[in-house]
């Protein structure tokens, strides 16, 4: 188990990396242009998507380094509750824009991130 644990968060880490420093990198305007699947950013202003993309990168970085370094590896789980909760929002903001083919990838996600997060708490805690 601890090895799918692993596995996951590191999958997750990568992706939520790469689209947080997307956010921070890149103006709304060519952020929204990388696919159909970005328009979500119509319902933001500049600054709320730059702060998505942080908490992405936050979170990232919370779903490896305090293990890797074992450092307050209760971390691990609390970044990807956190995870859920970014998620969560996200469905949301879908569901409410009628974009109803990308609900079920960020419910994906969720459930990857809960999967991290009720592991490292309870299946295969860190120095447990």
């Amino acid at each position: 188990m601890n090895t799918a644990l692993w596995i996951v968060a590191g999958l997750l880490a990568v992706g939520y990396l790469a689209g947080g420093v997307a956010m921070l990198a890149l103006p709304k305007e060519r952020f929204r242009a990388i696919s159909d699947g970005q328009h979500y950013v119509d319902d933001f202003d500049a600054g709320a998507i730059k702060a998505i993309g942080a908490v992405k990168v936050l979170a990232a970085a919370g779903l490896i380094l305090p293990a890797l370094f074992d450092i307050a590896p209760l971390l691990v789980p609390l970044a990807a509750l956190g995870l859920v909760l970014l998620m969560t929002g996200a469905a949301t903001v879908r569901i409410v824009r009628r974009e109803w083919r990308y609900v079920p990838v960020d419910l994906f996600f969720l459930v990857l991130a809960a999967f991290v997060a009720w592991g490292r708490f309870s299946l295969a805690p860190f120095g447990g």
